[in-house]
């Protein structure tokens, strides 16, 4: 039955209330542990077509007439265009079309970063497009850039109003601290660097916008698209079958699609605009760099009474604040907390989400400030975040849905105690030590969702739904839980996803909201599917329907008889069966996330300050597990992500100019696999009693949350030298380390005074 609810909607952590007609979700929950299919390992159904190049990706669009589309940038972080003249250009070999500032969406006189998109050529070929780029006359009136984030803050330029959120009172629990500790944490500027850079292909069928993209929301690329060039919804159709990685960077058209829609508009024909590397680099957003200034104020005991914390982050020239401070607020059960946020706006290039936006950086800061403190009360790491476990939502004081966090930390113990082994392989210069850092993060999906299950009389399933498969194995997931409620072999069920024109709604592949999204509405889908089945093969075998059930693609009967499915699913003829399903709410007044701990060993040279990451073992708790070999890829994915994240990926922007430095992949290091250590990875896998008819939560930025903390940590423990800021290059280490010496010089010195001057005071 069809319901009109007022819920809460969350994706990266940001919540919207909205009204939904959702259907009720009227399935018991499987038991928990492996199925006949759920929860048992599948290679991915796209493994094949990928292997042999037969998945087609945007890149592999090829319309006739198409036009290439090359979009001139600004040189300069900060200027305007005083006068352009495109003439020149529109006369190069080859050009069909030519737009500057004001002619597009994104389109600006103003340029508010290096990069920033200007003017656009469709050409017959690339070369001719980007040739004909050198030929636009612009006369550049170079402004001042503002690059300190600090300072924007100081001057009030800011993208939104600070963020402000208290509970309880920080300053009288400080006071009455045993222990207070204030640290300043720094996080820096990363870059998606997906391996297929932004694109689209734009053509107009009369009045209606194709736009074949690189999308993580084709729903929401669809409804920006409407929106901004004020068209019907239904009049823009957007498909994504494949497409290779985005990590949050592609939520959105960007400047790209819209060039091209224009430039199609214009000259009547198909045009792909695709950005180079450079420009991925350049203008298709980033996780922003943060200044985290937090203190924590704990009784001896190791309760943390207070936790306080100011986060400016640097979002560049737009974008949205991240929950930076979200950690502070949600991971440990602490009665008095303020926190403030400041999103700098700096003539650099924009912020986009970037797999767990805030919570990557925000950990990292918490995370090294709570094994500080273990330092100073000298307790045991693990030991002090048992003592401050959060059995409720800390900001809310709402139940869990569920929460294996104690758990994670038991599954890690036989981790934690290889670290008295670990310190002691130390010879020479290196120093080996173990560090551990918690998790928390959203993951609990939720409406609106769709799905069709189509069943013919050959036997075999199709699901339906216009959903995004990013690489995480999402096809191969819902052919699972399909397949497990009709009681089909896999290999009898298949996908057709990517295409607003040509399926349901679903939601974006972001905020880890797939699974539990749309496994839901694809379970409900295969269910009224099997309902139907059932009815006919209780018809066709004079036999109640509750005696029978579908088991491994055969119709069983309760007193031992068994026929083929598609002996009953023959009789259909061209007929077919079509099952719908959608998802329900979230469990009302409860909180749901996910959570987890990781476990790091690493070397560290003392005389050069090189680092090496010899083991991570990741625990994650994320409700139901639908296919652990999907899974554990996941985890080793977020973890050798995290570790670039953590010793070597930076952008790097000229100080006086604001020009991006590392605009190539061999001037922006990212970690191969002589970087990737030994990864152990475990799933608590216990489904959520209160989410909905799967109890399985999202994996997708879990597992890149708790890797920085870790690691910084183990560096702890292995020289005893706090790091503070990321990434942690050998600037970084040798840095820590003399600031390690000078404080127990300074300790030493203050311990030889003391008993010098002790007898002359007796």
């Amino acid at each position: 039955m069809a319901r009109l609810i007022k819920t809460e909607k969350e994706v990266e952590g940001r919540y919207e209330t909205v009204w939904l007609v959702v259907e009720e979700d009227s399935l018991d929950q499987w038991p928990a542990g492996p199925r006949d299919v759920v929860g048992k390992p599948a290679v991915r159904k796209s493994a094949r077509a990928r292997a042999r190049g037969e998945a087609r990706y945007t890149a592999d669009v090829r319309l006739p007439g198409m036009l290439h589309a090359a979009i001139l940038r600004s040189p300069y972080a900060h200027a305007r265009v005083r006068r352009i003249d495109l003439s020149r250009a529109l006369a190069a070999p080859g050009v069909r079309g030519a737009i500057g500032p004001g002619d597009a969406p994104e389109l600006d006189e103003v340029a508010g970063y290096h990069g920033a998109p200007v003017a656009a050529v469709a050409a017959d070929s690339e070369r001719e497009a980007r040739a004909a780029l050198k030929l636009i006359d612009v006369d550049w009136e170079v402004l001042e850039p503002v690059l300190d984030p600090d300072e924007a803050v100081r001057r009030g330029q800011l993208v939104g109003e600070p963020r402000r959120v208290e509970r309880g009172d920080v300053d009288a629990a400080l006071a009455e601290a045993d222990v207070v500790i204030e640290s300043e944490y720094r996080t820096q500027t990363v870059l998606h660097n997906a391996l297929e850079t932004h694109q689209s292909v734009c053509v107009w069928e009369g009045e209606r916008l194709v736009v074949y993209t690189s999308t993580q929301d084709i729903w929401g690329v669809r409804n920006a698209i409407a929106r901004t060039l004020d068209l019907p919804t239904d009049q823009v159709r957007v498909v994504c079958e494949y497409m290779g990685g985005g990590f949050g960077a592609k939520n959105e058209p960007g400047h790209y699609t819209f060039v091209a829609a224009e430039l199609a508009r214009r000259t009547g024909r198909p045009v792909r605009c695709a950005l180079t590397r450079r420009e991925e680099n350049l203008a298709t957003g980033n996780r922003n760099a943060t200044i985290q200034r937090l203190t924590v104020g704990a009784r001896r005991d190791g309760t943390i009474v207070a936790l306080a914390g100011e986060f400016v982050a640097s979002l560049g020239w737009d974008g949205w604040m991240a929950f930076t401070a979200g950690p502070m607020h949600g991971l440990y059960a602490c009665p008095n907390v303020r926190t403030v946020e400041y999103g700098a706006k700096l003539n650099t290039p924009p912020m986009a989400a970037f797999r767990a936006p805030g919570f990557v950086e925000g950990t990292f800061g918490l995370e090294c400030l709570i094994d500080e403190l273990a330092a100073k009360l000298d307790m045991d790491p693990l030991e002090l975040r048992r003592r401050n476990y959060a059995d409720r939502d800390p900001a809310t004081g709402a139940p869990y849905s569920a929460n294996q966090l104690l758990e994670c930390y038991r599954r890690a113990e036989k981790h934690w105690a290889r670290r008295h082994e670990v310190r002691a392989r130390s010879e020479g210069p290196w120093r080996r030590g173990v560090g551990l850092a918690s998790q928390i993060w959203y993951g609990g999906g939720g409406p609106p969702a769709y799905a069709w299950v189509r069943v013919g009389s050959d036997g075999r399933a199709t699901v339906i739904t216009a959903m995004q498969d990013i690489g995480t194995g999402t096809r191969t997931a819902m052919s699972q839980i399909a397949a497990e409620e009709l009681g089909f072999p896999l290999d009898r069920v298949d996908v057709v996803l990517g295409d607003t024109d040509r399926g349901p709604y679903a939601v974006p592949a972001a905020g880890s909201s797939t699974t539990p999204s749309m496994g839901p509405a694809v379970r409900a889908a295969a269910a009224d599917a099997r309902r139907q089945i059932l009815d006919i093969a209780a018809q066709r075998y004079e036999r109640p329907a509750e005696s029978l059930r579908i088991r491994e693609g055969r119709i069983e009967a309760s007193d031992g008889e068994s026929w083929p499915v598609e002996e009953v699913l023959g009789l259909l003829g061209n007929a077919q069966i079509l099952g719908t399903g959608a998802r329900g709410p979230n469990p009302a007044g409860m909180a749901v996330h996910t959570f987890g701990v990781q476990v790091a060993e690493v070397a560290v040279d003392i005389e050069t300050g090189e680092v090496r990451v010899e083991r991570l073992a990741a625990i994650h708790d994320v409700g139901r597990v639908i296919n652990p070999l999907g899974a554990s890829s996941q985890l080793e994915g977020g973890v050798i992500q995290g570790i670039g994240h953590t010793l070597s990926e930076e952008r790097l922007v000229d100080p006086t100019s604001g020009q991006v430095l590392t605009q190539t992949l061999d001037a922006y290091r990212m970690p191969t696999i002589a970087d990737v250590p030994e990864i152990v990875t475990e799933l608590v896998d216990v489904p959520d009693p209160n989410l909905t008819s799967l109890g399985a939560k999202g994996l997708g930025e879990p597992p890149i949350i708790p890797v920085a903390a870790a690691i910084a940590n183990a560096i702890r423990d292995a020289t005893g030298a706090a790091v503070h800021e990321l990434p942690i290059d050998r600037e970084e280490i040798l840095r820590a380390l003399r600031e390690a010496a000078d404080r127990r010089a300074g300790a030493l010195g203050e311990g030889a005074k003391e008993r010098h001057e002790t007898p002359a005071t007796v």
